[in-house]
């Protein structure tokens, strides 16, 4: 049977549980959201979180407010830092 709340878009409901708690705070709703993003597999953020706000969105839930911010923070593409950002690449 599976969890209530759960489906493919949050498959651990944790977006689901955050519009559930009473109080929740701004930064308790982004490391959620950082929690959920990191828990998907092969789908995409960008393609989840409309859905997500068209089951859950209440509009002033501090939830929202993040998953708003999901979808118009620009996307990091490649590794930032690392060995080859402190010394630079060979020519």
């Amino acid at each position: 049977m599976a969890k209530e709340g759960r489906s493919a878009d949050d498959p651990k409901a944790l977006i689901h549980e955050a519009y559930r708690i009473d109080g929740i705070s701004l930064a308790e709703c982004r490391s959620i959201f950082l929690d959920w993003a990191l828990s998907l597999t092969e789908r995409k953020a960008t393609e989840a979180i409309p859905r997500l706000l068209a089951a859950h969105g209440a509009p002033d839930h501090p939830m929202t407010q993040v998953l708003n911010e999901g979808l118009t923070a620009p996307a990091q593409t490649g590794r930032r830092g690392g060995r080859a950002a402190r010394v630079g690449t060979p020519d």
